[in-house]
């Protein structure tokens, strides 16, 4: 009931063909507030903490939750995984869209966290740390097809360890959602390697201060990901086209 509460509020509801441009159009505002608020601080590090991961832009974030929906929610997912702490706005979104249950993984065990856990080492690119993230294996189980959400793919340490924590509980992986790639790192190879299906809304293939080029998004085709021809532009030259228009 809460699910459905949370859905008629926010309007999240299973989108329809006529809706899918729309969807669409939508997540062009995703790479737009990238090329305007995201801070480029070197040719790897790109900051969104103003609207993505510390302030965050409910609107957009129930937006990409919606998006997340739109891509899986033809498969019969009954829970929407992630870890702490920027991917569960996005996990939370998601599990909305979708009807389903989330749950984050926690990077340190809790005194009040005495049942069984299931976990997995994890190496943090940004914090330049590792630690043990762990589900309690009350909430994760054989029974369980899983959507894994999270806001930055990169190198894929995180996601990996969730793959991993996933598959320690026999729980069957339905695919993997991202808000923002870095195609240029190895975080995808890593996942595929693994027999994994990635969908990431904003991919980008470079980046340095001043400038960020994205890839087109792909499309989803019987389950599997299809990257359409590249498009790249400049953060100058998306400023240069709005004021032409």
């Amino acid at each position: 009931m809460l699910y459905a509460k949370c859905r008629e509020i926010y309007g999240l509801f299973q989108v329809s063909e006529k809706e899918e441009g729309a969807e669409e159009a939508e997540m062009k505002v995703l790479e737009e507030r990238i090329r305007q608020e995201g801070q480029i601080l070197s040719d790897t590090v790109l900051k969104v903490d103003s609207f993505l991961n510390h302030q965050v832009d409910t609107g957009l974030a129930l937006e990409i939750g919606k998006e997340f929906g739109r891509i899986f929610g033809g498969r019969p997912i009954t829970k929407v995984l992630t870890i702490e702490a920027s991917g569960i706005q996005f996990a939370m979104a998601a599990s909305i869209a979708l009807s389903v249950p989330f749950v984050y993984a926690k990077k340190k065990k809790a005194v009040t966290l005495s049942e069984q856990v299931y976990s997995a080492p994890v190496h943090s690119f940004t914090r330049q740390e590792s630690y043990q993230v762990c589900i309690s294996q009350k909430y994760l189980g054989p029974g369980d097809k899983v959507l894994i959400v999270d806001d930055f793919l990169a190198t894929g340490a995180a996601l990996v360890g969730l793959v991993d924590i996933v598959r320690e509980a026999g729980a069957e992986l339905l695919g993997v959602g991202c808000v923002i790639e870095k195609c240029f790192q190895e975080g995808r190879g890593l996942l595929e390697e693994m027999g994994v299906e990635v969908h990431s809304l904003a991919r980008i293939s470079a980046m340095a201060p001043g400038e960020v080029h994205f890839i087109e998004n792909e499309e989803i085709t019987g389950g599997l990901s299809k990257t359409k021809d590249a498009r790249e532009m400049t953060a100058p030259a998306a400023v240069q086209e709005a004021q032409q228009a």
